[in-house]
């Protein structure tokens, strides 16, 4: 077998993949809008924040429309890709597998091995930004903190999700001290809230443009 022999600075030139989570109302959505042309697919239905935009997208309702919008996509000449949210598509996932069997454990083992082979898939595609938004996860450690993390269905679907990611963003809310709503996009973990940046490149607060961050790490879909 011949070897094909690569090298790690053409990377960034596929495109980069994001993985940006945060709580209902963040505005996880809106940040599609700063995706350099951009194509949604959209499990949640919740695109209004959006509609000023008029993005073309595709709604997910189960696994063979999924199937086709990853071929449809790949020959596109979009060049974002936004899942919004893998959180509501991995609920879609294991809808499907509790219908087809009566055994819970079974259905939540098949859904965890269907998702990591959408989550790749996607993740993979060439010359393409991939972005995927997840819910916001609140779990408790053994000294009573709160930590924060993607959401996913089932402990183990979640707990792998950020390993499939060299970019994975918190994007938070919080007010400022004069009282005002600030948003911004948490790049590096603080011990609470679960965040990385594998480029070395991004500040570990940077303002909601994926665009700007895209621009940042240097990729070129």
């Amino acid at each position: 077998m011949a070897i094909a022999l690569k090298r790690t600075g053409g990377l960034s030139a596929h495109g980069v993949k994001l993985l940006v989570y945060g709580q209902a109302g963040a505005g996880k959505t809106t940040l599609i809008k700063t995706l350099p042309n951009p194509v949604v697919l959209s499990a949640e239905g919740g695109l209004l924040s959006i509609a000023d935009a008029d993005l073309p997208f595709i709604e997910i309702s189960d696994m063979e429309t999924l199937r086709e919008a990853y071929s449809w996509v790949l020959e596109s000449e979009y060049k974002s890709v936004a899942l919004d949210s893998i959180s509501e598509i991995a609920e879609v996932v294991l809808n499907a597998e509790k219908k087809a069997t009566k055994d819970p454990r079974q259905a939540y083992g098949a859904m965890q091995e269907q998702m990591a082979d959408i989550i790749r898939a996607f993740r993979d595609l060439p010359g393409r930004h991939v972005l995927m938004t997840a819910k916001l996860e609140k779990t408790q450690d053994e000294m009573g903190r709160v930590l924060y993390s993607p959401s996913m269905p089932g402990n183990k679907t979640g707990q792998a999700l950020p390993y499939f990611f060299d970019e994975v963003l918190a994007l938070r809310v919080e007010k400022d001290g004069e009282g005002n709503t600030q948003r911004a996009l948490m790049c590096d973990s603080d011990g609470l809230w679960l965040a990385k940046d594998r480029s070395g490149k991004l500040s570990s607060w940077e303002a909601p443009d994926l665009g700007e961050i895209i621009n940042k790490i240097g990729g070129a879909a």
